[in-house]
């Protein structure tokens, strides 16, 4: 899908999104959080993609000591991991900050943060960022991988095994004119 002009940035609080759709708590508690982290990127990675948003999924290294870093994903996304110390929350909000400057200088058309924190959601919030709970992302991430499987689903396979039964009656009908020389 191609990138509009004035793209929209989608920030991810990538815990909080774990801790918060059931079936990335499901392997988080049983396969591990690297597990859990690993399906959350697969599934906004694709979301990104058709939705054609920017985005950055941040996990806290708050209690790792670590400095910060950053993986490149697709041209949409990139995971961050924050400095030690660090929150989320705080590499959000700063991100929502200097970007409002962009907003208004129509560089981008909207940034968005994902997370069910009602402290970081009302903070972003006055940064004039748009706000998406935990549970509605997964909705949107559920819906757009139903309308990329219908938009990419193969065509139904003809039991006949001429190739003009595969194609549309349109096509075939032009097909015909070719050959009959009109």
């Amino acid at each position: 899908m191609p990138r509009s002009i004035i793209p929209s940035i989608l920030l991810v609080d990538g815990y909080n999104i774990i801790g918060a759709w059931p079936c990335l708590k499901k392997t988080r508690d049983g396969a591990g959080l690297e597990a859990a982290r690993g399906e959350l990127v697969e599934a906004i990675t694709n979301y990104s993609a058709f939705q054609g948003y920017e985005t950055q999924i941040v996990f806290d290294a708050q209690y790792q000591n670590a400095a910060s870093n950053r993986e490149t994903i697709t041209d949409f996304l990139t995971v961050h991991y924050t400095d030690f110390g660090q929150t989320a929350d705080t590499y959000i909000e700063k991100s929502c900050a200097s970007l409002r400057h962009q907003i208004a200088q129509c560089l981008i058309s909207r940034v968005i943060v994902a997370t069910s924190d009602r402290a970081q959601q009302l903070m972003v919030q006055g940064y004039g960022a748009e706000w998406l709970s935990a549970h509605q992302l997964c909705g949107e991430v559920e819906t757009t991988v139903c309308r990329m499987r219908h938009k990419y689903q193969t065509r139904k396979q003809s039991k006949s095994r001429f190739l003009a039964n595969a194609i549309d009656a349109k096509a075939r009908e032009r097909l015909a004119q070719l050959r009959m020389g009109l």
